[in-house]
């Protein structure tokens, strides 16, 4: 074909797409494609800063099956210390601050002075993340920028007197990454919301969903606490056709399904801490923690972070089903990033420089063989197949490929492999530490396997 009648027709057909207009019901809005970006990015870094970042405290075991070791939840558990495991909040409170300190007295204490987006920013692109999601408002309400509705209860009118939401997203966006902010719809204490659902929605949800985004123009929005209330009263499908249609990241913007609509409809799929639904039929991401909590927590031991090896596991295992991998880090109230965090991006960094040709603008082998070879899993670009295998194997079995070329991914020796009825079999390299490749998990590319 012509490659101007080729041009011509990518932009009729991206001209259409972008001039559909999405009316505010789900057969209507869940049409719309997710943008291609956010495929392709695969790796997200997630962060949960705030007040709740000063007492940077929660149990360290989830005995109560809903996040009891969550730091970010403290003021909650404060207020909802029937079960013995969150009287250990109020224990832990009274005895650090004294029974007559108020969660908002950790307002002044939420200083964030050492806190640089530059050097954030730096952090997550080194650790070969793609995009950025910070909690703009948590459940607590307290919001990072100057939100007109929360007067006296944002981070520039109180504490750090700081735009810290348009400060790193600025930066974030230098860096060549892309910026979201996750969203709170409801707000535990808000005297609004426990007295007119309806009018704190319209006076104070909405104006400031649409605040965050004509101010700072982010990719993803990220709801949460959705739980609480009907899509109906969240007049979620509202603002999705505005955010789609009229919003100036209409073309762009990510949404996840925590709109209160059963997280049927909506953008991606969520799961969290590998609960929820995750299929090839959809888009979806999973977010956790390094360790057990989002929200920075003090309590936590070593034993309670995960090992940069099983993260770059994680990461491979999530990509080749499908899905995006958002992990969170809990800066501290002074703004600086905990050096453990800071390790394990690090590392995922340095595997990503060798082998995230694996990993960005894949998706997942369909016809990928069952887990007859434990530790193997796949990835396709085009007619490129990878194989990851998470432990080293003598020889690996790929039945339903056909090459005439495989090579390891940081390695310049020649791979040697065989044909064996519809397939092939890899066999490893000899490799001694002086010219492994990386460390973790190694990739093979199979040229040409379809």
């Amino acid at each position: 074909m012509n490659r101007l009648l080729l041009s011509a027709l990518i932009f009729v057909n991206t001209s259409n797409l972008l001039a559909q207009k999405y009316e505010p019901n789900w057969p209507s809005l869940d049409k719309r494609p997710i943008p291609e970006w956010f495929t392709n990015a695969k790796f997200g870094i997630f962060i949960h800063w705030g007040l709740y970042s000063v007492p940077s405290w929660a149990t360290n075991s989830n005995a109560d099956g809903f996040g009891s070791n969550y730091a970010e939840w403290y003021w909650e558990r404060l207020n909802n210390s029937k079960l013995k495991i969150h009287k250990e909040f109020l224990d832990f409170h009274h005895k650090t601050y004294g029974p007559q300190f108020k969660y908002q007295d950790f307002a002044p204490k939420f200083t964030c002075e050492l806190f640089n987006p530059d050097q954030w920013a730096t952090i997550f692109k080194e650790s070969g993340a793609k995009y950025v999601v910070l909690t703009s408002k948590h459940h607590d309400g307290f919001a990072l920028w100057p939100s007109r509705e929360s007067w006296n209860w944002n981070a520039v009118d109180s504490g750090p007197h700081r735009d810290l939401a348009g400060d790193l997203s600025a930066a974030v966006k230098k860096a060549g990454l892309h910026m979201g902010f996750y969203y709170s719809l409801y707000e535990w204490y808000n005297p609004l919301y426990k007295q007119d659902v309806n009018k704190y929605v319209d006076q104070h949800m909405l104006p400031q969903l649409k605040d965050l985004v004509t101010k700072y123009n982010p990719e993803i929005i990220w709801p949460d606490g959705e739980w609480d209330q009907s899509d109906t009263t969240w007049r979620s499908r509202e603002f999705l056709a505005w955010l789609y249609n009229e919003s100036p990241v209409k073309n762009t913007v990510v949404t996840n399904d925590r709109w209160g609509g059963g997280r049927e409809h909506g953008g991606f799929n969520t799961t969290e801490y590998g609960s929820g639904k995750a299929s090839l039929e959809r888009p979806w991401e999973e977010c956790r923690g390094i360790g057990e909590s989002f929200g920075y927590n003090r309590n936590e031991n070593l034993e309670q972070y995960v090992t940069s090896e099983k993260l770059i596991h994680m990461l491979v295992n999530t990509v080749a089903r499908g899905g995006n991998l958002l992990l969170n880090i809990g800066p501290a109230a002074d703004g600086t990033i905990p050096v453990i965090m800071q390790q394990r991006l690090k590392d995922m960094g340095d595997w990503l420089k060798v082998n995230g040709e694996s990993i960005y603008e894949t998706t997942a082998w369909k016809l990928a063989p069952a887990q007859n070879q434990p530790d193997v899993f796949y990835t396709k670009k085009g007619s490129d197949l990878y194989a990851i295998a998470t432990k080293w194997k003598r020889e690996i079995v790929i039945p339903g490929v056909k090459t005439s070329e495989v090579k390891m991914l940081g390695y310049d020796g020649k791979i040697k492999f065989t044909r064996k009825g519809n397939g092939i079999i890899i066999n490893a390299p000899a490799i001694d530490p002086g010219n492994m490749p990386c460390e973790d998990a190694w990739v093979y590319k199979i040229t040409g396997a379809f």
